[in-house]
């Protein structure tokens, strides 16, 4: 049985189809604070079967321990916690409560369970904003934001966790910008209040839910001058989940890999090829740099394919074309 901490979630829940597709048992952890219970009813839409779920805080050691108690479970994959960056600085208290001291009591239930195998979530957020491109998972850290601080302390637990107790197989999945939807348009990104993620903008932009996209710079060192990141599907993010969950199970080690494309997509490149594959109108606006922000940041993802055999297959026509059907199924 495996363990999904944050399963309702965007990519949990992508993950939770992959890992029925490859024939695991698992359950739902997850406090619905930015997902629903839905969910779970579409989740086992697109299965074929029912999804067993508990609604539940990582933080609480007591419904950790009835989980480990009342099943065998022999991994967690770990996606629960706060993830905005902007978020993360108006409520940095907040951050470090979940996704530090939530991860620490999860990994305190299963030392106490004996269960010693886990896949944690992590992102490119943690890589300095100088760095030659593409970014290998040696290139120095530097967080300028709490969001980026927690995911950083909680890799640095696991490296020590690993380094103390060599039972333990772990794997640290950085991965750069997750986009797209399940192709049915049953699940996709819903994320609560005004997106964080140019995506989900997007497209609430192109069912005019929203006047227009803000782009945050155009004089940036790339063609177009918007910046650029490593747009990667959600659905080669849950096979890359899967990946690194077979590799624990073959081999006692404590990795960490970064999961992108390894190719760069500019802003303004995303909302013309949305336009072209969608036939919808996207309207923008150049505003000022936002304080922090990387001009361009792609992955270097060797080393998911020499570890894992893992690579992205879908592309950015895919991710646009994926997210417009979930959202037109979702417009409210």
């Amino acid at each position: 049985m495996i363990l999904v901490t944050g399963g309702a979630g965007y990519i949990g829940s992508h993950t939770c189809i992959e890992l029925a597709r490859a024939n695991h048992e698992f359950i739902v952890l997850d406090n619905f604070s930015n997902s629903t219970p839905a969910v779970i009813d579409r989740l086992a839409q697109i299965i074929g079967r029912p999804v067993r779920w508990h609604e539940g805080d990582i933080r609480d050691a007591a419904a950790l321990d009835k989980i480990f108690a009342e099943l065998s479970v022999s991994a967690v994959l770990h996606f629960a916690g706060l993830k905005a960056v902007t978020e993360s600085i108006d409520r940095p208290i907040d951050y470090f409560d979940v996704n530090v001291h939530g991860s620490i009591a999860l990994m305190k239930a299963m030392q106490r369970a004996g269960c010693k195998t886990l896949v944690f979530s992590s992102s490119a957020t943690v890589y300095g904003p100088e760095q030659p491109m593409p970014v290998g998972e040696g290139a120095p850290c530097s967080v300028s934001n709490p969001y980026g601080r927690t995911k950083l302390v909680v890799e640095d637990l696991l490296y020590e966790l690993g380094r103390a107790d060599p039972e333990w197989r772990i794997a640290t999945l950085r991965y750069f910008n997750p986009t797209g939807a399940h192709p049915s348009g049953l699940i996709g990104e819903s994320p609560i209040g005004t997106p964080s993620n140019l995506m989900p903008l997007v497209c609430q932009v192109a069912a005019g839910l929203r006047p227009c996209v803000q782009i945050f710079g155009d004089d940036y060192p790339s063609p177009d001058g918007t910046g650029v990141r490593d747009f990667v599907h959600v659905m080669d993010l849950a096979e890359g989940h899967v990946a690194a969950l077979d590799y624990l199970t073959r081999n006692q080690a404590n990795i960490l890999v970064n999961l992108g494309t390894g190719q760069g997509t500019s802003v303004l490149e995303v909302i013309r090829t949305f336009e072209r594959v969608n036939g919808q109108r996207v309207p923008f606006e150049v505003v000022a740099r936002r304080a922090a922000d990387i001009g361009i940041s792609y992955a270097d993802a060797s080393l998911a394919r020499e570890l894992l055999g893992w690579a992205a297959k879908r592309g950015i026509d895919d991710m646009c074309r994926d997210a417009w059907r979930w959202q037109c199924a979702n417009r409210a």
